[in-house]
Formats: structure tokens, C-alpha cells, sequence
């Protein structure tokens, strides 16, 4: 998740994003303390091996798009087909407009998108689309994007109803010296598997086989690499663990390293067991439409002057584009914690360069939604509800009278 720093923070907050983000950055200090005792894992995937191994067996249940995009190209393959099949095309015919939505990180900025997709549908020009990804909150808000207005209920429960105590346990400071992390997401994960149960599994794996696809990332820690998790599929592979494995995912997509616990996947690599450590997906991107060369068909095509199937791309940005000022204290812990929050907005901003760079180069649609800054609200604590009450009725108040979507980047 892509968390924000209020503007002027009250010394009160208590764990204040700012202070997940310091002692997240500090945690190194644990290995030169002696006599540590840290939790214990199994053994990592073998250097190089990474996209070999398998969590369930499913072919195609995940993807390594840095090590091999070709098997993410005979998805998306697949995935027409399945929808020119769903629509009953003659062969030839073309298949109509595809839309396309991302849904980025930003902690309880989330309530953002949230209130945007519900207005959306009240404002009734809402699309069905064909391809959802989602990452870190994104991930949480993409399943019910996915699945389209029937799920608007839920998704703003998920947005207005949420509290600290429906997120995260806290720990002692001790640790992030000893432990994993600062808290334990026990309560998101029981808070995500009360909205993904076994009628949602099923309806995700209808989209799934009408040609439609739901794709959420992580970060695998141990490969450094970016791994984007294939929901449709693990939904409609049957496997008696696919319900469980989904929400993991989305746990482990949420999961902002040494604020919350990595996740933990068990895998097989020629029949030996292994084990996988997965984080927030914000590691790497904090949105993603497609790997810019997942679509060297369709880049072929336009070299030679052939139609393509029109598409739109839409690219909700829960948080804001403009630089965010505070107070830094001068101390260590709150300089580090600025630091990286720094970092990771100017990346955010960065991946929306990138997606709509790729959409003018494939001939795709581009529209972007996000905070203004009109939006004055301070957070107080994190997950606050009143916060994300208001956050989540500004995003659907522009959703309903019709969103102003910007069609390239601000500058």
C-alpha cells in the first residue's frame, strides 16, 4: 500500500505511518544485535529458479513478466479467444472495444477508487472490463471492480467500515528488531476472507471463462522479481486450496515490508518443497496496466497498418500527483520515513508515465483519475474511518456527476 504523510502529523497519532516507515527503514539495526531470535522460514527457491516452481500446480496461475513475458503474451491470446467465443463471433469478425482498468496502491486513499467505481455505476456509463489488475490496496479494491456493479455493496463496506483494529494488532517496538514486522495483518486477512468466500470464488471464475482477466501483483522478495498472480484462473482450476490462496495473495499484495508480515507461500520445484516470501506489490509498481511487452502483436499489426481491437484504458490513482509538503523533524527515524515516502509517490507518478506511454504507443485509449487537491482532509491516524467515509464520498460525488478523466499525465 502507498501511504501518505498528513501534512502536519499530531504528535498523538500513534502508529503513524511515518513511524511504520522509519522503523521499517531502521529494522537492519536487528543484525548487529546479538543473541536475536527471529522467526524461522523454509528453504528459499534455488537462484534463477524462481518462475519454475508452482503453488498449485496450475499452469498458468502466475507469471515472472521480467523472466518470461511469452507466457503472459499466450494468456492474453487466450483470453480473446475465450471472449470472441463468449460473444459467438464468426471467425473474421471483429471483436468489439476491450476495456481495461488499474487500480493503484494508496493505503485508505483506497476509499478514493472505491467511491469512484460506486458513482461510476450510479452515473450508469460504467463499463464491464475485460482486464482488472490490482496492487497493493488496488488489490483489495480489484476483485469487486472485476466483478462489476452487483459487488458496489461490498466494496463500499470495505471502504467506510474499515478500522485499525480490522487491519493490523500492534506489536512492541522491539519488534521490528525481532519479529517480521511492526504488526500482524491476522485481522486483514480475517477481513478479506469475509468478502471472498466461495460464491465470490465462483463468480471470478465465470468472468475468467467468458474471457475476461483479473490480475494482481506481488513482489517476491527472496527473486527480487515482480510476480502478477492469474485470479480468474486459480478461481476456475478447482483446487481445493484456491480460496485460500487467493486471499494470501491479497494479503501479500497489501503487505508493506516491515510495517506488515511478508507472506508466506508454500511451493514445489521438481517435487521438492520450498518456500516463498511475497510482499506489496508497491515494491516494484504501484499500478500496472500490462508489461510493455506484453502487447507485441498488437505493435506489429499497427507497423503494418492492420486494425487492432479498439481499447480503453483506465488508471485510478488513489492518491495525488502533486507534491504533498510537511513539517520533517530533524531526527533520524523521520528523515529515513520522508525519505521513502518520497520515494515511493515520485514512483507512483512514474508508473502512470509508463502506462500512458505504453497505451499512445499501442493505440489505446487514456484515461486517468486521482486526488486533487482539493481534497484538504489530513489523515489522523491510519485507517481512520472518518477519513475514509469522506475520501470515499468525494470519489463518488465525482463518479456520479460524471468523472473528468485526464487523458494524459499532469505535469
Amino acid at each position: 500500500m502507498l501511504h501518505r504523510l498528513p501534512a502536519a502529523p499530531p504528535r498523538n497519532a500513534g502508529l503513524s505511518r511515518r513511524n511504520l516507515f522509519a522503523v521499517a527503514a531502521g529494522g537492519g539495526v536487528a543484525s548487529l544485535l546479538p543473541g536475536c531470535s527471529t522467526p524461522v522460514r523454509g528453504p528459499a527457491i534455488p537462484t534463477g529458479k524462481a518462475d519454475k516452481a508452482t503453488v498449485l500446480g496450475v499452469p498458468n496461475e502466475r507469471f515472472y513478466p521480467a523472466i518470461n513475458i511469452e507466457l503472459l503474451e499466450e494468456e492474453f491470446a487466450d483470453t480473446v479467444r475465450r471472449g470472441r467465443k463468449t460473444l459467438r463471433l464468426a471467425q473474421g469478425q471483429p471483436m468489439p472495444g476491450i476495456q481495461l482498468l488499474a487500480v493503484s496502491g494508496g493505503g485508505e486513499n483506497g476509499a478514493f477508487g472505491a467511491g469512484l467505481l460506486c458513482g461510476w455505476t450510479e452515473q450508469g456509463t460504467r463499463p464491464t472490463f475485460e482486464l482488472v489488475t490490482g496492487v497493493s490496496t488496488g488489490a483489495l479494491t480489484a476483485p469487486f471492480a472485476y466483478l462489476g456493479p452487483k459487488y458496489d455493496r461490498q466494496l463500499k463496506e470495505v471502504y467506510t467500515q474499515l478500522s485499525p483494529d480490522k487491519v493490523l494488532e500492534k506489536r512492541s517496538f522491539t519488534a521490528a528488531l525481532f519479529d517480521d514486522a511492526m504488526t500482524d495483518n491476522s485481522p486483514l486477512f480475517k477481513t478479506i476472507s469475509g468478502y471472498l468466500d466461495n460464491d465470490m470464488l465462483a463468480a471470478i471464475a465465470r468472468a475468467y471463462d467468458h474471457g475476461r482477466l483479473l490480475l494482481i501483483g506481488t513482489t517476491n522478495l527472496d527473486a527480487q522479481q515482480p510476480v502478477i498472480w492469474n485470479i480468474g484462473a486459480i478461481a476456475k482450476s478447482g483446487h481445493p486450496k484456491a480460496l485460500e490462496t487467493i486471499r494470501r495473495i491479497l494479503l501479500a499484495s497489501a503487505a508493506i515490508p516491515g510495517a506488515f508480515p511478508p507472506t508466506m507461500f508454500d511451493v514445489e520445484l521438481n517435487g521438492q518443497p520450498y518456500q516463498e516470501m511475497h510482499v506489496d506489490g508497491g515494491a516494484f509498481t504501484q499500478a500496472f496496466l500490462y508489461p510493455p511487452r506484453a502487447m507485441r502483436q498488437r505493435e506489429e499489426r499497427l507497423r503494418r497498418g492492420e486494425k487492432v481491437i479498439p481499447a480503453e484504458a483506465y488508471v485510478i490513482r488513489n492518491g495525488r500527483l502533486d507534491p504533498e509538503w510537511a513539517t520533517v523533524e530533524r531526527r533520524t527515524m523521520s528523515v529515513a520515513g520522508r525519505a521513502i515516502s518520497t520515494m515511493i509517490a515520485v514512483s507512483g507518478y512514474n508508473d502512470v508515465q509508463r502506462m500512458y506511454a505504453s497505451t499512445k504507443r499501442d493505440e489505446i485509449g487514456f484515461n486517468l483519475a486521482y486526488i486533487g487537491s482539493d481534497f484538504t482532509m489530513e489523515l489522523p491516524e491510519p485507517f481512520d474511518p472518518g477519513y475514509m467515509r469522506t475520501l470515499f464520498d468525494y470519489g463518488y460525488e465525482r463518479g456520479r456527476r460524471g468523472y473528468d478523466w485526464a487523458h494524459k499525465p499532469p505535469l
